[in-house]
């Protein structure tokens, strides 16, 4: 086993060991993929002040997120197929997180059910939704999310239509994967990936397959969502979905000003400045640059999060810096996933919290929240 030091490292081993079409779905954006490499790029051009001299006992990462105690401003992102990662994927996803004290946020597009997630978790989850069609498939979505008891409901405001992704278009992307001669040649190097599938039953949609009418298996899914995200979506539909929710709302995928006004007035509880981890509007700006002006204007009235290209505890303390209550990781955590089951997932999140630890101490730091921008230097991040 080599020595894992980043998140890099586990990037690197998950390529190795999860077939390639699960692996390009989680490392891949849209179109010329410029808003996925903005995301991670963004960041690394935000440069910071070094101090010395400066008494760093007793330091602390822990702050909270929606009145929920986090061990440090993260929380897993939702992310479709993580069970198509590893085996039994958003389990072990939610187990580490768990142990770990940040959220976990289940997918819609999960493999593993909310139900199946619930049952072998204590700690409440959160859930994401996707807005459909079939509005009684929504509401009874919603009843088990209640019935599991989770904590929030994360609902996905970007995604009304699908953005183009050429790799999972040229990879013929289906879970589980069609055997093609060329998917047969690429998963006989996956042992341990088939392993873990051969012995689970955990292969399909597990929050969608069984519970909607002429949805019973795979075959007959695919036809179904490729006609259910709803293009109609509106704020209308957010102010629905909140009064059958009841409990605490995030909204995700806001980019712009206006709409972040919009989301305030929606009574939701915290908002996330996202661009779906460049998946989505090919061309658009990265979430790091567009949460400083965010932040700025509806920060005092919301909680505002971000999302999309963190790779390490500094781009965590980089974010929160610029007005972010609290962040998600999802690329970080599935390349932990791929590589190494819940054992990389819990690693990605040791990695990414000491280098938080280590970078507020030489920042100069104790407390999450005496991150500001006069940590940064001047002219190297967004305002």
């Amino acid at each position: 086993m080599p020595v894992i030091t980043d998140i890099e490292d586990l990037r690197v081993l998950a390529k190795k060991r999860v077939p390639r079409m699960f692996y390009d779905y989680a490392d891949s954006g849209s179109w010329t993929e410029s808003t996925y490499r903005a995301n991670e790029s963004d960041f690394q051009a935000i440069k910071l002040r070094q101090r010395v001299a400066v008494d760093m006992e007793g330091r602390s990462t822990a702050t909270t997120m929606v009145g929920v105690p986090v061990a440090m401003p993260v929380a897993i992102a939702p992310t479709g197929l993580t069970g198509m990662q590893h085996a039994d994927g958003e389990i072990l996803a939610a187990r580490a997180a768990e142990a770990f004290g940040i959220p976990f946020t289940l997918s819609t597009m999960s493999i593993c059910s909310i139900e199946d997630v619930a049952a072998h978790t204590k700690a409440p989850f959160w859930f994401q939704l996707y807005v459909m069609r079939d509005r009684d498939f929504i509401e009874r979505l919603i009843a088990r999310a209640q019935a599991a008891g989770c904590g929030a409901l994360v609902l996905t405001l970007d995604l009304q239509i699908l953005g183009q992704r050429h790799k999972d278009l040229k990879n013929g992307l289906s879970a589980p994967p069609k055997l093609t001669l060329t998917n047969l040649i690429n998963l006989a190097s996956k042992p341990r990936w088939c392993r873990g599938m051969l012995g689970t039953k955990r292969r399909g949609f597990g929050n969608i397959v069984g519970h909607v009418s002429g949805v019973a298996d795979m075959s007959s899914l695919g036809a179904w969502t490729a006609q259910q995200f709803d293009p109609r979506l509106n704020w209308n539909d957010v102010e629905w979905i909140k009064k059958r929710w009841g409990g605490k709302l995030i909204l995700k995928g806001i980019q712009d000003v206006e709409d972040a006004r919009l989301a305030v007035a929606s009574g939701a509880d915290a908002l996330i400045v996202s661009n779906h981890g460049g998946r989505q509007l090919d061309g658009a700006e990265s979430s790091i640059r567009a949460l400083p002006a965010i932040a700025a204007e509806v920060g005092s009235r919301i909680e505002v999060h971000m999302d999309g290209g963190i790779r390490s505890g500094q781009d965590v303390l980089k974010a929160v810096a610029l007005g972010a209550r609290g962040t998600y990781i999802g690329r970080a955590f599935l390349y932990g996933l791929g590589a190494m089951g819940e054992a990389g997932v819990t690693k990605a999140l040791q990695i990414i919290h000491k280098e938080l630890d280590l970078t507020m101490a030489f920042c100069g730091r104790k407390r999450v929240a005496e991150l500001g921008t006069d940590i940064l230097l001047p002219g190297t991040f967004p305002t």
